[in-house]
């Protein structure tokens, strides 16, 4: 069986995980992202592995420049896929490769074949796949796990910043590990002075170094999947990051990954897994609010309702 990865090299190998990464892929080939497959994925996912969500408008008197929850409960995945067309629709089908037998074969030829190519044992990956509206955005964010984003279907441009203090700064990550934030983080326009950029076509497929700050902008209605898989270096520096996150909600103790050395990093490991095992991580949950439903009636989709705790 042909290989998913279109035209890896022995040099994108050499810079995997250290550097953004490139690459060519077969998944539109499989058939698994047409609108007919996705309108019957959408069907069958269950309802609490499925977000549909919208990006605030800036100029909305409640919620400007916000990722905002939505109600699809009795939206058939034929309206939901037109609501990602025509509205300002993101739908993150969570786990959508994981779960379902055809789209799990697929998700264990794309990190077998890079398994083979990188010479070691594949990754215990997780797969979601993405349907977006043409003018969807992605907020400036950074993700605690290793990322590849399979991009399947139109355009959209991602711009990828450093992972440096000035673009993620420990204490941004520290909240990420207990929750008193959203992924998203600190943004001004001038950091994409610093950003590569890329623009994304059908079977493109790009990767970055643990941790990158990124965003992303539609440039039309878009399918992708992104999958994400964890090491030894990411789960050493989130037990880190707990453990200096705990040191500083509870005794005032400030402490810095980027300035630790390897040594003190694989011991502060220990106490962060220790912390976390004993509960005795603070934990601030932000509630998942319900604040629109998708109505076909509603302009692009959208009707605001009364907030509500999802639950469902």
């Amino acid at each position: 069986m042909e290989s998913l990865l279109h035209d890896w090299t022995e040099s994108h190998g050499a810079k995997f995980e250290k550097e953004i990464v490139t690459f060519k892929h077969g998944l539109n080939e499989t058939g698994l992202f047409t609108d007919e497959a996705l309108i019957d994925l959408l069907e069958k996912h269950p309802s609490e592995l499925l977000d549909v969500c919208t990006m605030g408008d800036p100029d909305h008197p409640v919620y400007p420049n916000r990722f905002r929850t939505g109600d699809f409960r009795g939206v058939s995945g034929e309206v939901l896929v037109q609501a990602a067309k025509a509205g300002k629709v993101w739908i993150n089908i969570r786990k959508g490769m994981n779960i379902h037998p055809e789209y799990k074969a697929v998700l264990d030829r794309m990190y077998g074949d890079l398994g083979e190519a990188l010479s070691q044992k594949p990754y215990n990956a997780h797969g979601g796949i993405l349907i977006s509206s043409p003018i969807a955005q992605v907020p400036y964010h950074f993700d605690k796990t290793h990322i590849i984003l399979w991009h399947v279907r139109g355009k959209k441009r991602i711009y990828i910043y450093p992972e440096t203090e000035e673009f993620i700064p420990d204490r941004a990550y520290e909240a990420k590990m207990l929750r008193y934030l959203d992924d998203d983080l600190p943004y001004t326009p001038e950091f994409d002075q610093h950003a590569q950029v890329f623009d994304l076509e059908n079977g493109q497929a790009v990767t970055w170094p643990l941790n990158s700050p990124h965003r992303v902008d539609n440039r039309e209605f878009c399918v992708s999947v992104t999958t994400e898989y964890s090491t030894k270096e990411s789960k050493i520096k989130n037990a880190n990051m707990v453990a200096n996150a705990t040191m500083r909600h509870k005794f005032g103790i400030k402490s810095s990954y980027r300035e630790s050395s390897q040594t003190h990093r694989q011991l502060k490991s220990l106490l962060g897994y220790g912390v976390k095992k004993a509960g005795l991580v603070p934990n601030d949950k932000v509630l998942d609010m319900v604040t629109f439903k998708i109505d076909p009636a509603a302009s692009n989709f959208i009707a605001d309702t009364e907030p509500f705790e999802r639950n469902f």
